[in-house]
């Protein structure tokens, strides 16, 4: 019942302890119509503060100035009955209701300069300086455009006073000033202290780094933003406060290319399209929202399904018609009731703005596919620059670059076989045979279809072209075309993907083949030398014959070498002689003939094989050096485009041998030479990976994010989401590492939010969840992270092996419930912490527990704290007295030690200085029995124990007890402990003195 002041007052601590939004603004409003009947209005004044500050984070500017005219009517009748520090909101909220009236285009601007004019003279009046005051028509020229150059001046060249804006609230003021002004560069420095975490309050960081996120893509600082978006949307997502920023961070997902994000983050927010209480923010949100909606139906994604207005489906086009009309409709009028046209030229502006770069920034986060659409691709250009026009010009260019074996010619194959099946294009018998073209053709769906896991179809494929290879009477191509076919199935891979009830061929019968077409290579080259210039059947004057019959023979040995290769790698750690004497046995022949028909590259590819053979039996030294003789080869070959594998297998190498600055030198190499070269086979995704893993070996946490990113974005492409995943919680761990807990936070909530990471595992993703959890209690987000432990605990429990987890989970849940102020929750959690522990004991984190519920529960329950306290301690005495003498791993010295710290502490918050001491004495005493281990928790225990004498007055005592321990630490190689128990020894000192 709300009957009586107390009642009320105590409603009010409770509403105010809850999060911004619909319930406290709904209580608020029914506490402020139960405080109006009170005779003392000094409820009814506390009451309208708090359903104004509801409105003010929720957005309600609409109502904000109604509230406040009751609160001042209320100061000019009644000041006694505000307290001082609703004395200072009075006039703290003057400037709350001039921003209110300027979001609603219905105010007239008289209104609002009405109103700051009031301001002033209550200032005035009141003794206070005018900065404020000045501030607010600033806003309002910045607003609508007219003197800001002079409203800037005159406020901020005025001295701040206690009623200004917070520090970092005028930083964001200033530096969007100068953003507007173009001056991103001195913008982002004023930024500093805010976005550096120096400055802060409950807006800040997050509307800042909503703000600078286009000014930092401007300026090339793509790492910068893409932090400040992953740990500022975490903070205004879903928040009706905060719609602007949201607007932000959908216009940065448009114009860093990454609208499937952005069209996830419309449909988190999707509540803010009935958040129309603050008009002039909502333009700002629908603005954001229109510029990601224009990308998309401009892209030709009209149709996609997005997330708008409860009530209906929509498409992006039609989402896109409907928030533009509504748009324009509000800049409109806002627009008229300024008499300027300032609102509507800034959205034009962002309207007009495009893409800031060539490629989507990674972010490190992956799309949501059963909450978000997916997005396709823009398609490609068809005619790409450098590729012939004239059909028969392409065909050659694509037989040129196939010989060389340079990866450009996939582009030209793709295009070939494209104009002919949309008939642009015709087979010319300049070309030669038809069927020629067709096996050409047929032998590069087979690389496709390989590169699709599809080996079976792969193979058909390369059945069908050495067909058409023997009808036109080319031997050595049909032969070297089966030998690959028979390659690719060696291992058993073939069974494995066997379709319509065939059978594969055993391994022995595969081996058998493949040795049979080393024999016909060996007849064909009897026929007609390798090294010679007579044509063979079927083969065309004008190229060179000699290398291409070379080529093909070198293809079936090698063939030959990579079955052999497969036996060995499938067999691994422990790998058969025979299939280790076929292995070296092949590659020995396929060297030596490469050697002696000059085709260093061939030289390449076998010292590849022998290098990946030593690298998985543990031999780096002969990994790295055939490595290293095979990228001279291919210098030598005068073929740079095939060293980009060689390199990032050594770079492997070398990372293992914690040598990352070579590795890191060879990672970028590789794939700059698949991006100069084409090389559309390359596995871009897992060397962006190793790149990541280098740069966090190197310190460089910049770039191992970069990197990290990068591949787990082109593993989304990839359609492998279990290496996406694996890579984000790799990201998230070096984020975390680097202290960038809030990034890692939203790392780890798109992984579990995923569904496609379900691939990962049950374990992997439970370890994600603790890691969550860590995060989000490391940020303050105490209800959350318990949330996460919970749930985790909840899946441990399953696990026949999960006791130990189970006992730490429900333990680190408890402590977080805790500090979350949820008490039965917590004790709850508590119980089932210990009952785990019962059946998987684990001392340390029991006790850990135990402790930090003492001191928590000093901080939260007042009266009942010091027993209750004290009753954990005891708990925890009775924990560690029944540990075994002999476990291995555990400190009983210190967990005793700092059981007796806390109680000392408990003890001293109550006032009950001797017996603190004499615990404080104890805890120093069994931290000695660590010995040099113990040093730090020592000096700790001793600083405790002067204060407490302190307290006692016995301040000699202290400041000798300090001058012996502050030796001690110097002697122990501890300084910083020794400076801080001298700090104490001179105040005591100090004070004696006085």
């Amino acid at each position: 019942m709300l009957d009586t002041p107390e009642a009320v007052f105590e409603a009010l601590r409770e509403n105010h302890d809850r999060p911004h939004g619909l319930q406290r603004t709904v209580t608020a409003e029914e506490l402020v119509e139960a405080a109006a009947p009170f005779e003392k209005p000094d409820t009814l004044v506390t009451a309208l503060l708090e359903l104004m500050t509801a409105y003010e984070f929720t957005g309600e500017h609409r109502k904000s100035p109604v509230v406040f005219a009751r609160l001042l009517k209320l100061w000019d009748t009644a000041p006694e009955s505000f307290s001082e520090w609703e004395a200072h909101q009075v006039f703290w909220r003057f400037k709350w209701v001039t921003t209110s009236l300027l979001q609603v285009p219905e105010m007239p601007l008289a209104t609002v300069r009405g109103w700051i004019d009031q301001m002033r003279v209550r200032y005035a009046e009141a003794g206070h300086g005018l900065q404020p005051v000045a501030a607010m028509r600033y806003h309002v020229a910045a607003h609508t455009g007219v003197d800001v150059a002079d409203a800037y001046d005159l406020w901020a060249t005025r001295t701040r006073t206690d009623l200004s804006d917070c520090e970092a609230c005028e930083t964001r003021h200033l530096a969007w000033h100068q953003v507007t002004a173009g001056d991103d560069a001195g913008a982002l420095d004023s930024w500093a202290p805010v976005l550096g975490g120096v400055q802060s309050c409950s807006e800040e960081p997050q509307v800042s780094q909503a703000q600078a996120l286009l000014p930092l893509l401007r300026l090339g600082r793509a790492d910068e933003a893409r932090s400040h978006h992953l740990s500022g949307y975490r903070r205004v997502r879903g928040n009706t406060g905060t719609q602007e920023s949201v607007g932000l961070h959908l216009e940065f997902c448009a114009l860093s290319r990454n609208e499937g994000r952005g069209l996830e983050i419309l449909a988190e927010n999707r509540s803010l399209f009935e958040a129309t209480g603050a008009p002039l923010a909502h333009l700002e949100f629908l603005t954001g929202v229109e510029v990601l909606l224009a990308r998309l139906v401009g892209d030709g994604h009209g149709d996609t399904p997005v997330a708008g207005p409860p009530g209906r489906n929509w498409t992006a086009d039609g989402l896109l018609a409907h928030v533009r009309a509504e748009a324009d409709r509000l800049a409109a009028a806002f627009d008229a009731r300024n008499a300027t046209t300032a609102v509507g030229d800034r959205r034009r502006e962002r309207l007009s703005r495009r893409p800031l770069l060539d490629e989507p920034l990674p972010l490190g986060l992956r799309a949501s596919a059963g909450r978000t659409p997916a997005v396709a691709p823009a398609a490609p250009a068809v005619d790409v620059p450098g590729v012939p026009e004239d059909f028969v010009e392409l065909v050659r260019e694509a037989r040129r670059m196939a010989r060389a074996g340079h990866p450009g010619d996939t582009r030209l194959w793709t295009r070939i076989a494209d104009r002919l099946a949309d008939g642009s294009a015709a087979h010319d018998d300049r070309l030669g045979p038809e069927d020629l073209l067709r096996a050409e053709l047929a032998g590069q769906r087979a690389l496709t279809l390989t590169l699709e896991d599809r080996d079976a179809e792969a193979v058909a494929e390369l059945e069908r072209s050495a067909a058409l290879y023997e009808g036109i009477g080319m031997p050595w191509q049909a032969l070297s075309t089966r030998s690959r076919a028979l390659a690719w199935v060696t291992g058993g891979e073939a069974t494995e993907n066997a379709t319509d009830g065939a059978t594969a061929p055993d391994a022995e019968a595969l081996r058998a083949g493949l040795d049979a077409k080393v024999r016909e290579a060996e007849r064909l080259k009897a026929e007609v030398p390798l090294t010679g210039e007579a044509l063979g059947e079927g083969e065309a004057a004008g190229d060179d014959p000699a290398l291409g019959r070379r080529q093909h023979y070198l293809t079936v040995l090698y063939s030959r070498t990579f079955a052999a290769f497969k036996e060995v790698a499938q067999q691994l750690p422990e790998v058969s002689d025979l299939a280790l004497e076929r292995f070296e046995e092949a590659a020995r022949v396929m060297r030596a003939e490469a050697e002696s028909l000059s085709l260093p590259h061939q030289v390449a590819h076998v010292r590849q094989f022998v290098a990946e053979v030593a690298v998985r039996r543990g031999d780096a030294a002969l990994a790295e050096a055939e490595l290293r003789a095979g990228l001279r080869d291919n210098e030598a070959a005068e073929r740079p485009w095939l060293s980009a594998r060689p390199r990032a297998l050594l770079a492997q190498v070398l990372l293992a041998g914690e040598r990352p600055a070579e590795a890191r030198e060879l990672l970028h190499q590789a794939i700059a030479d698949t991006l100069r070269y084409d090389d559309a086979e390359f596995p871009l995704a897992p060397t962006y990976a190793l790149l990541g893993h280098a740069a966090s070996r190197l310190g460089d946490t910049g770039g191992a994010v970069r990197h990290l990113s990068e591949a787990a974005a082109r593993f989304d492409q990839e359609g492998a989401a279990d290496q996406a995943t694996d890579v984000r919680l790799q990201l998230a761990d070096v984020l975390a590492r680097s202290g960038q807990q809030a990034d890692a936070v939203a790392v780890l909530e798109s992984v579990l939010s995923d569904e496609a990471s379900a691939a990962v595992g049950e374990r992997p993703l439970a370890q994600a969840r603790l890691s969550l959890a860590r995060g989000l209690r490391e940020l303050e987000e105490h209800l959350a992270a318990a949330e996460e432990f919970l749930r985790l605990a909840d899946v441990v429990a399953g696990w026949g092996d999960g006791g130990p987890v189970l006992t730490l989970v429900a333990a680190e849940a408890a402590t977080t419930l805790a500090l979350a102020g949820r008490w039965d929750a917590a004790d709850t959690a508590y119980e089932r912490a210990l009952a785990a522990h019962a059946e998987a004991p684990h001392p340390h984190l029991i006790t850990h527990m135990m402790r930090e519920f003492a001191r928590l529960t000093m901080l939260a329950r007042e009266a009942e704290g010091v027993d209750a306290a004290l009753g954990h301690l005891t708990r925890a005495d009775a924990v560690l007295a029944a540990v075994p003498e002999d476990v291995e791993g555990f400190a009983a010295w210190y967990e005793r030690g700092e059981v007796r710290h806390r109680r000392a502490r408990v003890l001293a918050e109550a006032e009950r200085f001797p017996e603190a001491l004499a615990e404080a004495e104890a805890a120093i005493a069994t931290h000695e029995e660590g010995g040099e281990e113990g040093e730090v928790p020592r000096a700790e225990a001793v600083r405790i124990a002067a204060l407490i004498e302190g307290a006692l007055g016995r301040h000699t005592e202290a400041i000798a007890r300090l001058t012996t321990a502050a030796a001690r630490c110097r002697a122990a190689g501890l300084p910083e402990a020794a400076e801080i128990l001298d700090g104490l020894r001179q105040d005591y000192a100090t004070r004696a003195r006085g």
